[in-house]
Formats: C-alpha cells, sequence, structure tokens
C-alpha cells in the first residue's frame, strides 16, 4: 500500500481481547465494513482476556452494574445460539465473610438484590457445609447464596465472537498496532498502523492497558493504574468434587481485599485468586512471574475454610488489570476533546462477565450514536477520570484508598 493510499472501513476496533471482539462481533451485524486492529496475535496472553473461566453473576453492590446483568446474560446467549457452542455454565455462587470483619459487605449485596427483586439464601455455616460439604467453616463464617451465577470461558467467548464475525464479513488484522489517530479533511477518523493507514467513520478503542498509547494522539487521557495480577490452579486429587455440577463458585471478602475461587473448567485444576492485590506496572514491562504472597494467602484461606480444594500447584497465571481511580468501567465517546467519533471502553478489571453487553453498546454508540441501556455513570468526564486528586479505590464497594 502506498504511503498516501488509505483503505476505507466504516468501523475500526483496536484491540481485539474480550470486549473488542465482542464489538467486532456486533458491528458485524449491522455493517459489512468493519476492521478490527490486533498489535498481537489473536488470543495472546499478555491482556486481560486470557483463561478458560471467569465469574459471571447476577449480584452486584451497586445498581449501575445490578440493573445491567440480565441484558448481559441475554447477550452470551445469542452467540452460543448463532455458535451452537457453550460459553456460560452456570454453577451457583457465594459471598462469604467472617462476623464482625467484613460481613457488612454481603448486606451491601444483599440491600441490591432485594432492591432488584433477585432471590437469594442466607446460610450460616452449618447450613453452608449441609448444602456443600467441601467446605469446612465455624460459626463464623456466613454465606448468601445466589444461583444465578457461574462462569464463562473466556478464550472461548473471544473466539467465538471473532469466528462468528469473521463470517460476517469482518476483516482483522493480527500483529498490527495502531500508532496513532488522526483526522481526514473530510472529517473522518485515520488510523495509522504498523501495516499502512485506515480511514473510518467510527474507532472504537478497546485496548486495555495500552489505551493511552492511542488516545493519547487526540488529547485524550484515562488516568489508569495496570496492574499484573494472577490466578492460581491447583491440581486437586478431589476432582470430582469440584466439578461445575458440584462446586460454586465463590468470593470471600476479606477486610482489604476479595478472594475469588472457580471449579474446574477446561483442566484438572481448581482455581483461586486475589481480587486487585497487584503490583502497579505497565502493559510494555509487566513481568510473568507470580508473586507467593498471594499465592501463600489463597493457600492457607484455603486450608482453613476447604482444603480439599488443594493440590499441587499445576500453574500461576498473570494477566493485567486496567482500572481507573474508582474502578468503574469507562463507556463513552471523547466529544468533550472534540473527537464524537472515538468511542472508549475500559474495563476496569472487572468486565469479562459483561463483555459481550458492552461490544452491542459499543456497536450502538457507533452506528446509532447512542445506546438503549444507561451508561451514564460510565462517563469519561466524571470527576474520577478528570479530577487528578480524587483518590484511587479499587476494593469494590469500599471507599478504602488503594495502595500504590
Amino acid at each position: 500500500m502506498a504511503a498516501t493510499e488509505r483503505q476505507y472501513f466504516e468501523y475500526i476496533v483496536i484491540g481485539c481481547g474480550g470486549i473488542g471482539s465482542s464489538a467486532l462481533y456486533w458491528l458485524s451485524k449491522r455493517s459489512s465494513s468493519v476492521l478490527g486492529l490486533e498489535q498481537f496475535s489473536l488470543g495472546h496472553e499478555r491482556g486481560g482476556s486470557q483463561d478458560v473461566s471467569r465469574i459471571i453473576r447476577l449480584t452486584y453492590h451497586e445498581e449501575r452494574y445490578t440493573k445491567l446483568v440480565p441484558d448481559t446474560f441475554k447477550a452470551w446467549e445469542q452467540i452460543e445460539r448463532e455458535s451452537g457452542l457453550q460459553v456460560v455454565w452456570m454453577t451457583g455462587g457465594l459471598r462469604l465473610a467472617r462476623k464482625g470483619q467484613n460481613d457488612a459487605m454481603l448486606e451491601k449485596y444483599a440491600l441490591e438484590m432485594d432492591k432488584n427483586n433477585i432471590k437469594y439464601d442466607r446460610m450460616s455455616n452449618q447450613q453452608l457445609m449441609a448444602r456443600y460439604p467441601q467446605f469446612t467453616v465455624g460459626p463464623d463464617i456466613v454465606a448468601l447464596y445466589q444461583e444465578q451465577s457461574g462462569l464463562v470461558d473466556a478464550a472461548m467467548g473471544n473466539a467465538v465472537h471473532i469466528q462468528l464475525s469473521r463470517g460476517n464479513g469482518v476483516t482483522i488484522l493480527e500483529n498490527c498496532p495502531a500508532t496513532r489517530l488522526t483526522r481526514a479533511n473530510n472529517g473522518n477518523v485515520i488510523v495509522h498502523t504498523t501495516k499502512g493507514v485506515f480511514e473510518c467513520r467510527k474507532v472504537v478503542v478497546t485496548s486495555g492497558g495500552w489505551l493511552n498509547k492511542v488516545l493519547g494522539t487526540i488529547g485524550v487521557h484515562v488516568p489508569v493504574t495496570v496492574t499484573q495480577e494472577q490466578v492460581t490452579y491447583y491440581a486437586t486429587p478431589h476432582m470430582k468434587e469440584f466439578t461445575k455440577e458440584k462446586f460454586p463458585i465463590f468470593i470471600f471478602h476479606c477486610p482489604r481485599y476479595n478472594i475469588y475461587a472457580l471449579p474446574i473448567h477446561g483442566n484438572t485444576g481448581s482455581k483461586i485468586g486475589v481480587d486487585a492485590q497487584g503490583n502497579v506496572v505497565t502493559a510494555d514491562t509487566r513481568t510473568f512471574e507470580p508473586d507467593p504472597v498471594r499465592e501463600r494467602i489463597c493457600t492457607e484461606l484455603l486450608q482453613e475454610i476447604c482444603p480439599k480444594f488443594l493440590g499441587p500447584i499445576l500453574q500461576t497465571k498473570t494477566c493485567l488489570y486496567t482500572m481507573p481511580p474508582d474502578r468503574d468501567f469507562v463507556v463513552d465517546t471523547c466529544v468533550y476533546k472534540g473527537w464524537s467519533d472515538v468511542i472508549v471502553c475500559c474495563g476496569a478489571g472487572h468486565a469479562y462477565k459483561f463483555a459481550s453487553l458492552l461490544g452491542k453498546i459499543l456497536s450502538e454508540l457507533a452506528v446509532d450514536g447512542r445506546t438503549q441501556y444507561d451508561i451514564s455513570p460510565f462517563n469519561i468526564t466524571r470527576d474520577a477520570i478528570q479530577d487528578p486528586t480524587f483518590k484511587p479505590t479499587f476494593f469494590m464497594g469500599s471507599n478504602i484508598e488503594a495502595k500504590l
């Protein structure tokens, strides 16, 4: 392609991970002129959307998320119907805490479920062990159970979105970083890449820890913190007790962080991790080395409350969280900087469960200029994004400041 040549697509998506691949799929339902740009290979493990299982749940600590969840399930169901492949598995879900320590967090979730008419069960330690004998907990442990919880296969979800979008005519260029955005004389957006120059009507930026590399070229900056997180898989010898049919996802609310766990899926390992407690890194300089301190935190909790979950460590796998200071999503255009045709989405390290719906929302913003869903809390001009004195709080549902 000559330096002066520009290939035109109606819509371009930069970053083809969980949310970007979904945006490609939903755009492909409405346009035959869509390009996806991925700076690495599809399915790479450098970002935040890899791995085989992520929690999906109906319960959230704030209504801005809770009211989106029913449509999230519907979005995943659509791609399951179209592909004939299962992406979501329902296992039921538990929230656990110690009395007097962080059981107030459970009440936040209970309040949101009450407000939204979501059914749930309160459980004592005895009721918990009666339903799930894998647990060994004392009377200081309390629990909430909600049946519409489970896991979504991230690797499968990404692949299905990509394959369905390609089937609808989407072009995807791998190993093709976008380097900058400029404005064409006719008002369109020009996307410069290492493999050529492209022109489009709207561009969607879903590039995770790299988002400011692209947005910075149009004067937009989202003050994200990128952390290296990790999950540990144990080769439990009690596999039969930790299948998706026998064991739920659970989240244990500690005073300063949450620990989350999932049953076996896609391998022979039970899975656990500490949420948003990783070292601050950049997307380009992160390591892939596990943190033994967080491994030990997980192991010690399991020894106390669910020892059969344990076994030799199969793998501790790292990934990136990209979090705005309030740890809420960013889903908006860049109109405040004069770029209404540049749409940005940042998932704040907890978006994979919403990935298919977020792609649909982004497609509506691109095609229609608006969306049927209430994304007003996720605007890019809110204080958490624009006020440099805003104190980061990464522990969801709490006002505890992040340790940076």
